[in-house]
């Protein structure tokens, strides 16, 4: 009776053991089976974040040619104005120096004027023609 005990007991070992073997064997694939389910979430996740931050590159790239052709655009510009600006001065110049040679040609104008007059006086009088270009030396200026 004890041998048949001990057989029995034995046996019913074994078969404990086989029974925890094969709830091992479940419990190892359930946690494989969970950690590849949670890498996957998360290479998912990672995926995504790659996907971003390999578009936000691409848009970072394309703002700086952007902001590079704006610059130079705006030099361009300033550069275009500053020409704008130096030739209008220069015009104002010109301008300027136009009415001074304006300004001395009605001079010599007058003064021509009053030479000739002064000509033809001494012509119809006989008087020396000299005394009469002292008085075109300092004409007076007409308003014209």
């Amino acid at each position: 009776m004890l041998t048949s005990m001990v057989k029995e007991h034995h046996k019913e070992q074994v078969k404990r053991k086989q029974e925890q073997e094969v709830r091992r064997k479940e419990a190892i694939e359930a946690s494989n089976e969970l950690t590849q389910s949670l890498v996957d979430t998360l290479n998912v996740g990672v995926a995504q974040a790659y996907l971003n931050q390999k578009r936000l590159d691409a848009e970072a790239k394309q703002l700086h040619m952007g902001a590079t052709n704006f610059a130079k655009q705006t030099h361009q510009w300033l550069q275009l104005i500053d020409n704008f600006s130096s030739a209008l001065k220069e015009l104002g110049d010109v301008e300027n120096w136009a009415r001074s040679i304006e300004g001395d040609m009605h001079v010599i104008n007058q003064s021509l004027e009053l030479a000739y007059k002064a000509s033809r006086a001494a012509q119809a009088t006989g008087a020396p023609v000299e005394a009469s270009t002292s008085a075109s030396a300092n004409p007076k200026p007409s308003a014209t």
